[in-house]
């Protein structure tokens, strides 16, 4: 829909019909917006140099890395070799860990800060929704809306139905490894550890109603911790009673391991892949999706001296979603920003030169084009629910205020 700004467009993955099936879609949509090329490729991305021979031989300017988590360093590393801009959606994980000492970023991708620097190679972390569009909130907020911030609660709520007796709404795996180790959330300045559904909250939320969630770990608050001076930054996701149910039955029973076992027919397998293996596909869930997600950030500090609250949020419909491109609103929440990001690198406004989480970039350009690509902005406080605009008038853009030694 925006190749006009992107030029070529290249898909990639280790299973080309994947890629197939979406170029069919969007051919059969007539979703281009200009003709140009849409082409589909083999791909292991775990592979650098195949990698590396992809991106110079299409000339690929920007590399979008929607893949496995797995796959971050492999993708990034291959971007730094050539030049390419890089974009992911998630923080980098390791198949054989889960829940490492915090903060994630410092352990993977802050690594190659520098060398992202010398090279002058563009990379942008985490730009999908949570993380991404909340870390821009957050940063808006702190530039636009309050002196200082006491805390940051992002609350993630999913109030969709998909019909299915139990079913992840993204890959299992990846899903799974979120909820079986530690909580770690950024409490008083400090990492503060908790069990998974060990403390909960309710809310009266917009359009989707009262909702209970529960702090989780999540990526977001590993770089808005040390990038804003914010004392207390959580991340709280919904769950339902059946959710809960089963996960904790498939936790007691083993089933979400990822350290491999060994059948008495001497088979090896990992629990946490056989699950994944016998789960629904999360893309075939969208067809018959109802409900909606809200998003945001519910933030609490100083303005002028008087105490302030609000929450910036997106509210998406499943169903219209699936109308647009075919995918239900947990892929669409995550999947339209990093496309956004893409063009802000394009026409210079985010071509950073060097690593960056969403947080440290201009918010308005990012959350303004994304009103535009069907993931409006609104914002809750003490006037009621609107929607966000961004009036040049409405506020300079100030220079970024971090935590110290960053």
């Amino acid at each position: 829909m925006n190749n006009d700004v992107l030029g070529d467009i290249h898909i990639a993955s280790r299973t080309v019909d994947k890629c197939h099936a979406i170029v069919q879609s969007v051919l059969e949509k007539r979703s281009l917006k200009t003709p140009g090329v849409l082409q589909a490729h083999q791909l292991d991305a775990l592979d650098v140099e195949a990698t590396k021979a992809l991106i110079t031989r299409i000339r690929a300017g920007i590399v979008i890395n929607v893949g496995s988590s797995f796959l971050n360093m492999s993708v990034l590393a291959a971007c730094m070799e050539t030049g390419a801009a890089y974009i992911d959606t998630a923080i980098h994980e390791d198949p054989k860990k889960i829940c490492e000492t915090p903060p994630w970023y410092g352990n993977y991708e802050w690594t190659h800060r520098a060398e992202c620097e010398k090279r002058g190679v563009t990379a942008i972390l985490g730009a999908g929704f949570d993380p991404g569009v909340v870390n821009a909130y957050a940063a808006l907020a702190e530039e636009q809306y309050f002196d200082t911030i006491d805390s940051i609660d992002i609350i993630d709520v999913n109030a969709g139905s998909h019909g299915r007796y139990f079913a992840t709404n993204f890959d299992p795996e990846i899903n799974f490894r979120e909820f079986t180790g530690r909580v770690w959330t950024w409490q008083e300045k400090q990492w503060t550890a908790n069990a998974m559904f060990e403390v909960k909250r309710t809310d009266d939320l917009p359009v989707v109603g009262e909702q209970t969630t529960y702090l989780t770990g999540h990526d977001e608050i590993h770089s808005l911790s040390a990038n804003l001076d914010v004392p207390n930054i959580r991340f709280w996701m919904g769950f339902g009673e059946h959710y809960i149910n089963v996960f904790t039955v498939l936790k007691n029973l083993g089933l979400l391991s990822e350290q491999p076992v060994t059948t008495a027919e001497g088979q090896e397998v990992v629990p946490l892949k056989v699950v994944k293996a016998v789960l629904p596909d999360p893309a075939s869930l969208a067809p018959n999706y109802q409900g909606k997600t809200c998003i945001g950030d519910l933030i609490k500090g100083k303005k002028d001296g008087e105490d302030r609250e609000v929450f910036i949020y997106n509210v998406c419909d499943h169903a219209e979603n699936y109308a647009e491109v075919g995918s239900q609103a947990i892929s669409y929440t995550a999947g339209v920003p990093p496309v956004a990001a893409a063009m802000l690198i394009a026409t210079g406004e985010w071509d950073a030169k060097r690593m960056a989480n969403i947080e440290q970039l201009p918010p308005r350009p990012f959350l303004e084009l994304l009103s535009t690509m069907g993931l409006p902005t609104r914002i809750r406080d003490a006037e009621g629910d609107r929607d966000l605009t961004f009036p040049d008038e409405e506020a300079p853009r100030l220079p970024r205020r971090v935590a110290a030694g960053r």
